[in-house]
């Protein structure tokens, strides 16, 4: 071997060793050097003469209370890639748990409690985990159906001094205080393993590698500008966790994260004046009712630079609204992007705002350019896997297809899901291709309009019809709160069904009213209506009226068009 080739195979070796920096759990030690007196988590933990009482951790503790659970959990047997379930309540807790399982190597698994016992089970049943940090209401979960998690072998329980077959958090805590120091990495080990909501299918385990963590971070900084000192509410605890490599104060409210959707506007505002709030994440679920109350009161927030709103498409009428808690130097942000992939597109309040014609014309909803590193693609819509990609799949502009996208913040595989992974990643020569599962199509700016969920499109006799661009049409209607278009018979020859969830106190009870409603609605969607065909179906063969819609657990603003179709077709059989 000559000297340059030894030289190469040194600086390959390098490149591909494991250290410290490359453990995404070494930015806690980072954030608490630069600022070990700052707070870096406060946490609502009820009310107290009619003001919410929140709990604190500094960087310095909160890394001292990290390091002393990974001393713990490694006490116990705890080690590099092993899985380890989380059920903590959004807090200091939750925080420290987390970085500790980072900085030890092990592997967190996050999953959403508001998906039901049955598929809680079942899901971690195919992770196998190997420890499970919890509350005693996890633990009981995790009791009742040992045998199906029978590869937990560490069980660690968080808020109680003693439970079953467990050890106290607090006393790993007491008995391990001490320094402990991130184990070194290759940049695709398993990091963390993040479940999907589930909102159009079974939920899955979406595997992230350390390297991902390092560029979502980057790429979060890069897009919005987050800066050391900033303080975050978050009301959509897994983007906090971020918060810690950016050096910002992280501020949980009284929020039950599984109903975001019946939150109390009154305590999202008084954490947002109580602590000077520059920042804040939430579904649109929480922004319906925190900025109409707002308004009401006359509350507005000075310090707020930016509300990033996600989860589900965000309305023009919101945006307005949610402008009107900021002064002039405030934005609203609505990031595109998945559990797979965060962020892919981003797009602010303004240009939400400048083309509201269209948004509210029957086009789609703009969710704006593809960030840095992020490259996107529109492809004929199929639902079978593709195994190889080839830039011949490539669809122009205007044309409507499936979104696709790569990037360093994009992940390769499912945990312990061969099939799905095979069905929503394409190899490529340069890393993976992720089907992002979503309707769209690109405009002559490069600019990204969701359209639905591929799942969720009729496939009617003139072809492929998207969802989202009908329902924005008639969701403008004053009588309408929700609605949903979708298909019922055989694919290729399904007839379009309109389902509506009309406003408080305009469900229409009897025949007559229910007709007038109908006839209102159809008029309104042909007069307001201006997409494309594709867009569009050419016919809506039946209006229906459901109380209700359901909606996903994790932002309450997903609509389940999927559930809607099934009952669609048993209220038409």
């Amino acid at each position: 071997m000559t000297t340059r080739e030894t030289k190469e195979a040194r600086e390959l070796a390098a490149e591909h060793a494991p250290s410290v920096e490359l453990n995404i759990g070494a930015r806690l030690a980072v954030s608490a050097r630069a600022r070990p007196d700052a707070v870096a988590v406060r946490a609502a933990v009820g009310v107290k003469g009619g003001k919410t009482v929140f709990e604190s951790a500094t960087f310095a503790e909160l890394h001292a209370r990290a390091n002393a659970i990974a001393r713990g959990l490694s006490a116990q047997g705890l080690s590099r890639g092993d899985r380890t379930a989380v059920f903590v309540r959004p807090g200091v807790d939750l925080i420290a748990v987390v970085f500790a399982l980072f900085e030890l190597g092990a592997v967190p698994v996050l999953l959403d409690p508001g998906m039901g016992a049955r598929k809680l089970v079942a899901s971690l049943a195919r992770i196998e985990p190997r420890a499970f940090v919890g509350v005693p209401l996890a633990h009981v979960l995790r009791l009742v159906h040992a045998r199906a998690l029978s590869s937990i072998r560490i069980a660690v329980t968080v808020g109680a001094r003693w439970f079953p077959r467990s050890v106290p958090l607090e006393t790993l805590v007491k008995d391990h205080a001490g320094s402990f120091e991130a184990v070194p990495v290759h940049a695709d080990d398993e990091a963390a393993i993040l479940f999907t909501s589930g909102s159009t299918g079974p939920a899955k385990g979406v595997v992230y590698t350390h390297a991902m963590f390092q560029a979502q971070v980057e790429a979060l900084r890069g897009q919005y500008g987050f800066e050391p000192g900033e303080v975050d509410l978050a009301c959509f605890p897994l983007f906090a966790l971020f918060d810690v490599a950016f050096g910002m104060t992280r501020v949980f409210p009284l929020l039950d994260p599984s109903r975001p959707g019946r939150c109390d506007p009154a305590r999202i505002a008084e954490a947002l004046e109580t602590f000077e709030c520059n920042n804040t994440f939430g579904s649109p679920a929480i922004w319906r009712r925190v900025a109409p109350w707002c308004r009401a009161q006359g509350r507005w927030f000075p310090a707020l630079k930016r509300v990033l709103i996600a989860g589900a498409p965000v309305s023009p009428e919101l945006v307005e609204a949610v402008h009107g808690m900021l002064d002039g130097r405030g934005e609203v942000y609505t990031p595109y992007g998945a559990t797979e992939s965060l962020p892919v597109c981003s797009i602010t309040g303004r240009e939400i705002l400048a083309v509201r014609e269209k948004t509210e014309h029957g086009f789609g909803t703009c969710v704006g350019r593809p960030v840095a590193g992020i490259e996107l693609a529109i492809i004929p819509v199929r639902d079978e896997p593709i195994e190889r990609w080839d830039d011949a799949l490539r669809s122009g502009p205007f044309q409507l297809g499936e979104v696709c996208v790569k990037g360093a913040v994009v992940t390769h595989r499912y945990a312990s899901e061969s099939e799905a992974t095979r069905a929503a990643k394409i190899a490529g020569d340069e890393g993976f291709w992720h089907r992002m599962g979503d309707l769209g199509w690109l405009d002559d700016e490069g600019r990204l309009w969701f359209c639905g969920r591929k799942s969720h499109r009729l496939e009617t006799g003139r072809g492929i019809v998207a969802p989202v661009p009908t329902e924005n049409v008639v969701q403008r209607h004053p009588r309408v709160r929700r609605a949903a278009l979708v298909g019922v018979g055989e694919r290729g020859a399904q007839r379009a069904v309109l389902v509506i969830e009309p406003k408080k106190g305009e469900f229409p009870k009897k025949k007559s009213a229910r007709a007038a409603f109908v006839d209102e609605v159809l008029a309104f969607l042909a007069a307001e209506r201006r997409a494309t065909p594709l867009h569009a179906p050419e016919t809506i063969e039946h209006v229906l009226f459901h109380p209700a819609f359901p909606v996903d657990v994790r932002h309450n603003a997903k609509v389940k068009n999927e559930l809607l179709q099934r009952w669609a077709e048993k209220k038409l059989a």
